[in-house]
């Protein structure tokens, strides 16, 4: 009977697709320079964006848009003139890459495996700045490609030419046709974020990629050679006062490292990258998160190339991979590509040093090991049919006293349009020194246990439904990944429904429910909550979101009774500002000292363009937490940026974050300071060629500054670190 039932699901997961059209092949290779004047684009495929889809639903588009396409043995190309009745209103700044979806844009979507599960994204705004990445179910993971574009504002809206080499993709290996899904949409920034597709989307199918159009061509396309060298330069001087606060400074890190990084195209579908001496090095600083009163370890996004590339071959439901556990790499070699129905993501990384999460059902303890450690993770996924995979993951992370293994099994079932299922499975067996387990209590040397998920999902235009259920061992431990919480059996389950229509003040209207159950493995209470929310979408951008919560919650052996509303407003009043505000109020555990408290907690951001070339931003966050009637602490989180770029290419930026503790000593059941103030700066100089391609000039500093336990004085602001930097990276294409 199960065969028989795997057998009828598998074959109807097969898609019964049709070609739709199909895409010329020329000979010409072309500048890409906004200019169609070339003879080939009168050879070209002509599509329009018919429909407009988004807040209007598949009716007739409101502004007219032409597609022209073609390809040659090396490159696609595609041009776009998007037609607008006042181009004075049309939206485009110069920005950093991935950072121009407040403007007007082009996004092209490509599905080259037609598999219907993912596809690559690169979209333009009207001067031709440029966003990618790869969208999935799971989400929109990064992914940086060398392709090009050029766009010109002209007397009838814009026009846009690009050419996205064949290199830069991966895609079946084969010489004959082929067929990839293609879906390319416009969006018409006015009072609404107006959406012109290709396709009609169908608010009843929970996949996006199996309503693509399906374009038939792609005849003996080549990748070249499909190697790609980057050497890296990186210098770093760091300055440091010894001693703090009184002392001079004193020269602490003095080095200029190259590196270099390789990618070579195995094939269409397989890439190998390896990298020596690699910059990991960040120029674009994480935004600050409060880290007071928090009781689990907070995660930060993965910015780093040889990370983010393929990332989503890595993703799972239970996070059991997270690169930015690895810090320092001395070497690394990546695997990552589809053959067919098989996918397949593999890494090995040596690292300097051995980051550890130490976690638990109520909070989490970290450190580093100052000891050599090699990471190396394995993921393979099979599809059958277009609605459901089987996947499998292995990492491995192993020093001298010390190694964590990790085996996992999962797979999805797009069951109909409507409806989705989920699982994971995971082992993990971990063995720490003697002297790590006992100085962060750890039941034993040898800790062996187990975790599964398994999640339900049904989404149709108005009614959406969530459940899941997962369970994560005591012992179970994933340092490769991210999972600071173990020791619990957790229900939820997510409803809302929801209103739309094409236009008026509003948009869209949802309300829902939550609820959630988590008890540990012992059957011992943990928390219980239910929450009620009502969401708003409509003119401008406005986003008015408000939510009541009450919960129970168990914390050293004392069940805590919490009322909590939060919310959050969003607006874009112009076309040059936009502003957000985000609240919570009510009751909040004080973790450091197991009490019952009421908090306060604000946060508003603005951001402002003037002209085509400047923005700027400003950030803050205001938190307060009274206990027994008295202050706890007030925390000041303030952001600030202001970047001006000169073109696409070219620009400077500075960012400076403050951070302010103000705590009451008396209110604290053990030793504190009660201020606490940080000042981080940081300039930085850019010129990118293209992502791979670039000059980093930069200094940052650090002030510190704070008032001691029990003293009557403050020391002020006073630096206490200083560093220049420097990076230079070519990316040499044979």
């Amino acid at each position: 009977t199960g065969l028989i039932l795997f057998q009828t699901l598998y074959l109807s997961g097969i898609k019964q697709s049709k070609t739709d059209t199909t895409l010329p092949r020329l000979q010409t290779e072309m500048k890409v320079d906004g200019i169609l004047n070339e003879g080939a684009w009168k050879q070209s495929l002509r599509l329009e964006l018919a429909y407009e889809t988004e807040p209007g639903e598949n009716i007739p588009a409101m502004v007219k848009t032409d597609i022209l396409m073609f390809y040659t043995r090396h490159r696609l190309y595609i041009a776009v003139k998007c037609y607008d009745p006042d181009p004075s209103k049309i939206r485009a700044r110069y920005s950093n890459r991935d950072n121009s979806f407040n403007d007007d844009m082009v996004m092209i979507n490509l599905d080259t495996f037609n598999d219907e599960r993912r596809n690559y994204f690169l979209g333009c705004n009207p001067l031709g700045v440029q966003t990618d990445g790869i969208e999935t179910q799971g989400g929109n993971p990064s992914w940086d490609a060398i392709w090009y574009s050029k766009g010109k504002i002209t007397d009838f809206g814009y026009v846009l030419e690009i050419a996205i080499p064949f290199s830069s993709l991966q895609f079946p290996r084969k010489s004959g046709q082929q067929t990839w899904g293609l879906d390319i949409s416009r969006w018409y920034q006015r009072n609404y974020r107006h959406r012109m597709g290709l396709v009609k989307i169908d608010r009843n199918n929970n996949s996006y990629q199996s309503q693509f159009l399906k374009i038939n061509g792609f005849e003996e396309i080549r990748s070249g050679k499909n190697i790609e060298i980057i050497p890296t330069l990186t210098g770093v001087k760091t300055d440091k006062r010894d001693p703090f606060p009184e002392g001079d400074f004193q020269s602490d890190t003095q080095t200029l490292d190259p590196g270099l990084t390789t990618k070579w195209g195995l094939t269409t579908n397989l890439t190998l990258s390896g990298t020596i001496n690699p910059d990991f090095s960040q120029v674009e600083a994480d935004a600050r998160q409060l880290d007071i009163n928090q009781p689990f370890a907070l995660f930060f996004q993965e910015k780093r190339p040889f990370f983010t590339e393929g990332s989503d071959f890595f993703a799972s439901p239970i996070n059991i991979i997270y690169t930015r556990t690895i810090r320092e790499p001395e070497w690394g070699i990546k695997l990552s590509g589809k053959e067919g129905n098989n996918t397949i993501g593999a890494y090995l990384v040596r690292d300097e040093i051995t980051n550890l999460i130490f976690p638990g059902n109520q909070g989490s303890r970290s450190t580093t090991i100052k000891e050599d450690s090699t990471a190396a993770v394995l993921r393979y996924k099979r599809d059958f049919g277009s609605n459901y995979t089987l996947g499998t993951t292995f990492s491995n992370r192993q020093s001298t006293d010390y190694h964590n293994r990790v085996f996992g099994i999962d797979g999805e079932a797009r069951i109909s349009k409507k409806h989705r299922l989920q699982f994971q499975f995971a082992a993990s067996d971990t063995e720490y020194s003697e002297e790590t387990a006992k100085t962060y209590q750890q039941q034993d040397t040898r800790l062996k246990d187990l975790a599964y998920y398994i999640g339900y999902e049904y989404a149709s235009r108005q009614l959406y439904f969530y459940s899941r259920y997962q369970v994560v061992g005591n012992r179970f431990r994933a340092d490769l990944g991210f999972m600071p919480k173990v020791d619990y059996r957790n229900f939820f389950s997510h409803i809302h429904y929801k209103w739309l229509r094409n236009s008026g003040f509003w948009s869209q209207i949802r309300v829902g429910s939550r609820y959630e159950n988590a008890r540990s493995e012992e059957n011992e209470f943990l928390e219980e909550s239910i929450e009620a929310y009502f969401d708003l979408q409509g003119i401008k951008r406005l986003q008015f979101y408000t939510e009541y919560e009450y919960s129970r919650e168990a914390y050293n052996g004392v069940i805590y009774k919490l009322d909590e509303i939060y919310g959050n407003f969003g607006l874009q009043p112009y076309a040059d500002l936009q502003i957000s505000f985000n609240y919570k109020l009510g009751d909040r555990i004080g973790y450091a000292n197991a009490r019952q408290g009421s908090r306060i907690s604000l946060n508003g951001e603005i951001g402002m363009s003037i002209g085509r070339h400047f923005r700027g931003n400003i950030d803050h966050t205001f938190e307060q937490m009274r206990v027994l009637d008295n202050k706890l602490y007030i925390a000041n989180i303030t952001q600030l940026s202001a970047i001006y770029h000169f073109n696409t290419k070219l620009f400077l930026r500075a960012i400076l974050q403050y951070i302010h503790y103000d705590r009451n000593p008396e209110n604290y059941l053990f030793e504190i300071d009660p201020i606490y103030k940080e000042l981080f700066t940081q300039f930085l100089f850019s010129y990118q060629l293209n992502p791979r391609t670039v000059l980093f000039l930069g200094y940052t500093d650090k002030y510190l500054g704070y008032q001691p336990y029990r003293s009557n004085f403050d020391i002020p602001l006073t630096q206490k670190q200083r560093t220049f930097f420097l990076k230079l990276s070519y990316s040499w294409q044979i």
